[in-house]
């Protein structure tokens, strides 16, 4: 068990080095609406909630939406449609949201 905490631990401090690069922001310099998620994703993992939703608002309801939206696919047997598209329109526009604020908030340009 402590082999596993260990190895855990220290594929946590390399992750970084796995992340995907972002093709919109290579190609124009700007952050697309995704862009955030993988480090957010990986301080939310490491157990910093206040980190992740700094670094992308949107990775808690995104993973929500993933979730439900898989199980209640399986649980239900496809008769989830109503559903899905009401998480996907919640997710959405806290997505939309949250890159509004980050494009035109003056505070958040590196």
């Amino acid at each position: 068990m402590i082999y596993l905490l260990s190895a855990w631990s220290s594929f946590l401090d390399q992750a970084d080095n796995f992340f995907l690069p972002c093709p919109v922001k290579y190609l124009t310099g700007f952050d697309c609406p995704g862009c955030g998620f993988q480090r957010s994703f990986l301080a939310l993992i490491q157990g910093n909630m206040e980190e992740s939703f700094h670094l992308y608002p949107p990775t808690i309801p995104l993973l929500i939406t993933f979730i439900v939206g898989l199980s209640a696919n399986y649980l239900t047997k496809g008769n989830s449609d109503k559903l899905i598209k009401i998480l996907y329109l919640i997710t959405g526009s806290i997505i939309t949201i949250s890159y509004f604020f980050k494009i035109f908030s003056p505070h958040t340009h590196s």
